[in-house]
């Protein structure tokens, strides 16, 4: 068994963690931190673990936590991150990052959109966990940036079309609608109940953060700068992302044979599902899982293809992703702890 710690678990990814790795079969949960809750059982802040997980809260103390542990999952704020990931780096643990911390790999882009950041050094060697598009990378990592949920959701319905060169790169709209659970756990105005339920809204317009995030993926398949339009919603629902991905057609194709290439792309990608043609993904169909659905529309009257894709934004969107990194990084079996049939209804 490996020892397995999550740092920050008390956020809504670090739950989903716990949630997840409890029932992993080859890795055991040896330390929860949580500043809020030091001291506390995992269990008594969270009923819904009781049974499964039962350790006691520790503070961030990076020698005790390198100590309890053989790996670290880091599912803190952006720059709380790179704070103490040197330190584990540098005890000799592979770390799973899930803040933006590490994602960007020009620092000068990083702090124009987050914060100055503290260790520059390693974003070289950070490599981005996106499984369907760095395997081999990830294979041989010792410091994994796990993605984003925006960006995760809208890459997988994206790289086909540029890596065939099927659309062209500058028409590209990505519109994204996002659940609650999106902006984390700590109490906002904005994410309280009487502000969501009943409501749609778009935010972030031409200035969200995980911008540049998407870019600087979607131009590594492209091999040159891409720049999108990239618009997030919020949802009044838990969980999910859902995006509509619009581009212009280099030539006419069907969606039946974007459909094939698709499958074909895909194929060895155990949680990107490609839907039938005609239908649709669904955020209620997704819920709880690792899995990405992908449809496609060919509109032949504009020339554009529209792909819509469908995550947890919880699960693949981060924590259930932030496992299947761990699982390449650490040899195993892609899909160890993470073949959970979505919830429903």
């Amino acid at each position: 068994m490996i020892n397995v710690a999550v740092v920050g678990a008390s956020g809504y990814t670090g739950v989903e963690l716990v949630r997840i790795l409890a029932n992993h079969p080859h890795v055991k949960l040896s330390c929860l931190t949580s500043r809020q809750h030091a001291g506390k059982h995992f269990s008594e802040v969270f009923p819904s673990i009781a049974g499964c997980c039962d350790l006691v809260c520790d503070p961030v103390d990076v020698d005790l936590i390198a100590e309890k542990s053989d790996f670290v999952f880091t599912a803190l704020p952006h720059k709380t991150a790179m704070e103490v990931v040197p330190r584990f780096l540098a005890a000799g643990k592979k770390v799973v990052d899930l803040s933006a911390d590490y994602r960007l790999r020009d620092a000068e882009v990083y702090q124009q959109w987050y914060q100055e950041h503290t260790s520059p050094q390693l974003l070289a060697d950070a490599v981005y966990g996106l499984p369907e598009l760095f395997h081999a990378g990830i294979k041989c990592a010792s410091l994994v940036a796990n993605p984003g949920c925006y960006p995760t959701g809208s890459s997988l319905a994206l790289i086909p079309l540029l890596e065939q060169g099927l659309i062209d790169p500058e028409t590209i709209i990505i519109d994204s609608k996002s659940g609650t659970s999106g902006a984390g756990r700590a109490a906002k105005e904005g994410s309280l109940f009487c502000e969501v339920n009943e409501g749609f809204k778009a935010y972030g317009v031409a200035s969200h953060r995980h911008t540049p995030e998407i870019e600087q993926t979607l131009s590594a398949v492209h091999g040159g700068a891409v720049t999108v339009s990239f618009t997030p919603h919020l949802l009044p629902v838990n969980r999910g992302i859902l995006s509509t991905c619009y581009a212009k057609l280099e030539n006419p194709v069907s969606a039946k044979e974007l459909l094939q290439q698709y499958a074909g792309r895909y194929a060895d990608a155990p949680f990107v599902r490609i839907m039938p043609e005609g239908a649709l993904p669904n955020v209620a169909f997704v819920k709880g899982s690792n899995y990405c659905d992908i449809g496609i529309v060919c509109d032949e009257r504009t020339g554009r293809v529209i792909v819509v894709s469908a995550i947890d934004n919880l699960v693949k969107g981060a924590s259930g992703q932030a496992v299947q990194n761990m699982n390449l990084m650490l040899g195993l079996d892609e899909t160890a702890g993470l073949m959970i049939p979505p919830v429903f209804p």
